[in-house]
């Protein structure tokens, strides 16, 4: 999708687009200005022509779930000149991002306080009747301000109803399905064909999780002649790579969440505090404390203190001698 004219297009008279921020199959995404209040937001745009239309599903998911923590507010959705939009809030890096600014590893501190914080989103979500469906680092972003320790779940257009609200009846088990989501962190199940549920989206966070202990999958970097056989090929080194291999050298901690993950039942409730317990117990033992200085923010702040001292001693001579900063506070 290619939208001209950014800096005339105003949504609902009130939102001016500034500029792109990113893009994906189902279209762009824009920064805009609240003309009213002056608040910067994020806009989801894609042609009500596109082939594959998600956009107006994903608000009615986004209202569902508005009132969780680590859920963005919609603010405004519709039709502008053609385009389905959804306004919502700005937030800030995703995981990827922030991965790759911390040279591809996380510390066990930053792992194991995303954990705790990704587990509760996904469970919001499940308690809420939907599976996300595509669980990877992208789909999860930090928050902005007074939210910059938060962690966001996003992109709901692949999310799907697994339990009638009102009913309480479960999907139907099925097989020979295509695969939904990102290969990189789909379950086994998916890789089967087999009906997605919530014991997919948890085994598929555990996968993230180890990606940012070790920097990279074992079925990362897979040469293949087209989409069709790589699928193929990273569903044969996920199915051979033993939950024992794929988490050796790593706390055991790891290997039981994708253990129990992958003995869950097609219907079976997960036990979310079984899955997160472990993982505080590791942090307590650890002796971390849950203060959410995740590593982008420790290496942040200890730029900003090489900056201080540099600049200290760039100033010329002085009759009282500079104080120690103990502590940089993050803002």
């Amino acid at each position: 999708m290619a939208l001209r004219g950014t800096n005339d297009f105003v949504i609902a008279d009130c939102y001016k687009i500034k500029r792109k921020i990113g893009s994906g199959s189902f279209g762009e995404i824009f920064s805009a200005i609240n003309l009213q209040t002056g608040e910067e937001v994020a806009v989801k745009m894609e042609h009500i022509h596109a082939r594959h239309q998600q956009l107006v599903y994903e608000s009615k998911v986004y209202s569902l779930l508005s009132a969780g923590v680590g859920i963005p507010r919609v603010q405004y959705s519709g039709v502008e000149n053609n385009y389905n939009c959804i306004v919502m809030d700005l937030l800030g890096h995703s995981l990827e991002d922030l991965f790759n600014i911390c040279q591809r590893r996380f510390s066990l501190k930053t792992v194991l306080m995303l954990a705790e914080q990704m587990i509760t989103r996904i469970e919001f979500m499940h308690n809420n009747f939907f599976i996300h469906r595509d669980i990877k680092p992208d789909n999860f972003l930090m928050g902005l301000g007074m939210y910059s320790t938060t962690v966001f779940m996003i992109d709901f257009g692949l999310a799907k109803r697994f339990k009638n609200p009102r009913t309480k009846v479960h999907i139907p088990y099925r097989d020979k399905k295509s695969l939904t989501g990102t290969a990189r962190y789909a379950s086994i199940n998916a890789h089967k064909g087999i009906e997605l549920s919530r014991r997919d989206d948890l085994e598929s966070l555990g996968y993230v999780l180890m990606y940012f202990n070790r920097g990279s999958l074992p079925w990362q970097g897979l040469v293949a002649n087209n989409t069709k056989q790589k699928y193929e090929r990273i569903s044969e080194k996920k199915m051979s790579t033993s939950i024992e291999n794929l988490c050796r050298g790593y706390p055991e901690e790891f290997k039981m969440y994708l253990t129990y993950c992958r003995q869950l039942g097609f219907e079976q409730d997960p036990d979310y505090n079984h899955l997160r317990k472990p993982f505080q117990r590791l942090c307590f033992s650890c002796k971390y404390e849950y203060d959410w200085m995740f590593d982008w923010i420790v290496q942040k702040q200890q730029r900003q203190c090489v900056n201080s001292i540099g600049s200290m001693t760039n100033v010329g001579p002085s009759n009282s001698q500079p104080k120690l900063v103990s502590r940089v506070y993050h803002r």
